[in-house]
């Protein structure tokens, strides 16, 4: 074939471009795998972390592996529940937080009351007991809501009590470096330890306050500095996310 030709040019552009397809298209599938499991070990590690666990996971030479270990030592028990708070049959790790999300926006916008009801039937949240070394009982729960740029979301662990925080800890998807990114750091999580989320038996949930909580108030953390849109972000997400579980917490310290 002659080598000068249109037709040449042509055809051999397209043999490349098939070529470079498909070797993409077979490392995408052959990577999915481990994707998956990166995906997967990063949860595991949120909710351990959210009970003030895996601290040294850096110190690991598998980081997969220790934190699988870790999560099956610690977590002993999940399950899903629904809008009464009662279990349901079902996967608690598999549950999709943007999904159960945009289930409460539905419910909350609803114009009537029977697709509030539709949507409300449909609600599952995800419930990881730990059970730490000294045999204290441990409810880690979910929040996600919408940041400035993305979504937030995060874990909060509870006491039995269902009202005192043990441990949280929040990640986001796209909040600005050095302000509202700040969410995601241990230094900034910390300060919910300890903060309760009723008061007089009424739920309260926790205030993110600009220019920093009063001495002594239990309900509330400090704003991060110069990023007010995401700490009333992550302020709403508390409220409407711990909201919904309330039918599982009376259910729980009625027991």
């Amino acid at each position: 074939m002659n080598r000068n030709t249109n037709t040449y040019t042509l055809l051999y552009a397209a043999i490349i471009v098939v070529v470079a397809a498909t070797a993409l298209a077979f490392v995408s599938e052959a990577l999915k795998p481990i994707q998956r499991s990166n995906i997967e070990t990063e949860k595991r590690l949120n909710i351990l972390s959210s009970a003030r666990l895996a601290a040294d996971v850096a110190k690991s030479p598998n980081k997969n592996d220790y934190v699988a270990n870790l999560f099956q030592k610690y977590i002993t028990d999940s399950y899903m529940i629904d809008y009464k708070g009662v279990k349901v049959d079902g996967n608690a790790f598999t549950i999709d937080m943007k999904q159960q999300y945009d289930l409460l926006k539905e419910i909350a916008s609803s114009s009537s009351a029977q697709s509030a009801a539709n949507a409300r039937e449909k609600l599952r949240l995800p419930v990881f007991e730990c059970t730490l070394e000294n045999g204290n009982l441990l409810y880690v729960v979910q929040c996600y809501g919408q940041g400035l740029w993305g979504p937030i979301w995060g874990y909060i662990s509870l006491q039995d009590d269902c009202n005192t925080i043990y441990g949280a800890v929040f990640d986001h998807k796209g909040e600005t470096p050095g302000l509202g990114a700040e969410i995601a750091t241990a230094k900034y999580a910390a300060q919910f330890t300890g903060k309760t989320l009723f008061e007089k038996g009424q739920f309260v949930s926790i205030s993110v306050v600009k220019g920093g909580a009063r001495a002594g108030d239990s309900h509330a953390v400090d704003a991060i500095s110069g990023g007010t849109i995401t700490s009333n972000a992550l302020q709403s997400t508390l409220f409407s996310s711990l909201e919904v579980y309330l039918p599982f917490f009376h259910l729980k310290t009625k027991q």
